[in-house]
């Protein structure tokens, strides 16, 4: 048996280690003065979200790009409240969705996409708030970068909280490992809040057709279509002045429930490595649970307890930290008892996904 764990853990650390590695292989992009030349239609699905985009709403306004060279499409999946769009100096409109599929943020983006005029299509959340030069940064690189899809970096604004801290540590290790894998020419995650393509590469891909039954996944099952199809055509955009800030979720309940949302969708995966890397933290996660209750029981000694637990957190550590300087460059806060906590709250989430059912914006999912 402890062999077996040993096993495990040892393809965890070389596993994380490959991710580290590809971390730094991704070079830091830095904006320049070139004059802006994209076109960009900014998507929002939104579903109840009256208290959030005005928020939103107002950081594209502030934005450092030119009005005539963007435009807004909000897309209203069934609000049980009315939303009024301000006036704004840039151009924004409010579209019912039309449904059509199991999945109704893919049915948003489809949607907004048959009413898109620009060359270029970027998705975000109604819960988010953008950065000054976020377009600017996007149109920057993509002057000097052949590239038809780019993933962006997301993090939290959180207060001081053990649930938001928690949830701060959780979404750095998902964008530590996204940047990772797109280093070591593995890309197979990224995060719709932050995401942009080409609408011309979207009708090539066939939109969502292949996994619109799946209720999540608008922004991963494109990417790994797109890598499967235009590999050198898809690139990560690891720059500070791009990084979409939203919200963590305000219960336990609806965090359980979103992390089994994410959850859900890996075994439909097309990457062999994204199935692989998902097993591998699944089972290293696993591993110190079964370890715990296994020196509980007097079968497992406390040295190689602490050996296993010690092993996991040090290469955990390394990721998540220069992933979080990368992100905020604030002080990571409640590490070790996230550590400890996390691989119980990891495996029940994953166990879960397997059978469970889900609530996402006041709707049951059934897997």
């Amino acid at each position: 048996m402890i062999f077996v764990l040993s096993g495990i853990l040892i393809l965890y650390v070389i596993s994380i280690s490959l991710l580290i590695y590809g971390f730094f292989k991704i070079k830091k992009y830095q904006k320049t003065d070139l004059k802006p030349k994209t076109s960009f239609t900014i998507i929002v699905p939104f579903r109840n979200e009256k208290e959030n985009l005005p928020n939103l709403l107002n950081s594209i306004s502030k934005l450092n790009y030119p009005t005539d060279l963007f435009e807004v499409i909000l897309v209203d999946d069934s609000s049980k409240e009315e939303f009024q769009v301000s006036s704004f100096k840039f151009q924004v409109s409010i579209i019912e969705n039309v449904r059509v599929s199991k999945s109704p943020k893919k049915d948003a983006i489809t949607t907004a996409m048959q009413q898109v005029k620009t060359d270029w299509v970027i998705t975000t959340d109604a819960d988010c708030i953008v950065p000054q030069n976020w377009l600017l940064t996007y149109d920057n690189y993509m002057q000097q970068h052949k590239a038809s899809m780019l993933a962006g970096a997301v993090s939290y604004q959180c207060k001081n909280s053990f649930l938001d801290h928690f949830q701060q540590l959780d979404l750095t290790s998902l964008q530590g490992a996204t940047i990772g894998s797109f280093g070591i020419k593995k890309g197979f995650m990224c995060n719709g809040a932050n995401f942009a393509y080409t609408k011309s590469l979207f009708e090539d891909l066939n939109g969502f057709e292949g996994n619109n039954k799946i209720a999540s996944g608008d922004d991963v099952f494109l990417l790994q279509k797109a890598i499967e199809k235009f590999p050198n055509e898809v690139h990560y955009l690891k720059a500070k002045e791009a990084i979409v800030v939203t919200k963590p979720t305000e219960t336990w309940k609806a965090l359980f429930y979103q992390r089994v949302r994410w959850a859900a969708k890996t075994s439909s995966y097309k990457s062999t490595f994204g199935k692989f890397l998902g097993l591998i933290v699944f089972f290293g996660n696993l591993t110190l649970v079964v370890s715990f209750f296994l020196f509980l029981f007097g079968i497992l000694s406390y040295p190689i307890l602490v050996l296993f637990a010690f092993s996991k957190f040090v290469t955990d550590f390394i990721l998540l930290a220069i992933t979080n300087q990368f992100l905020t460059k604030t002080r990571i806060k409640s590490l070790l008892l996230s550590s400890l906590f996390y691989p119980f709250f990891s495996s029940f989430v994953a166990l879960y996904s397997l059978f469970g059912s889900y609530e996402w914006k006041d709707r049951r999912f059934i897997k």
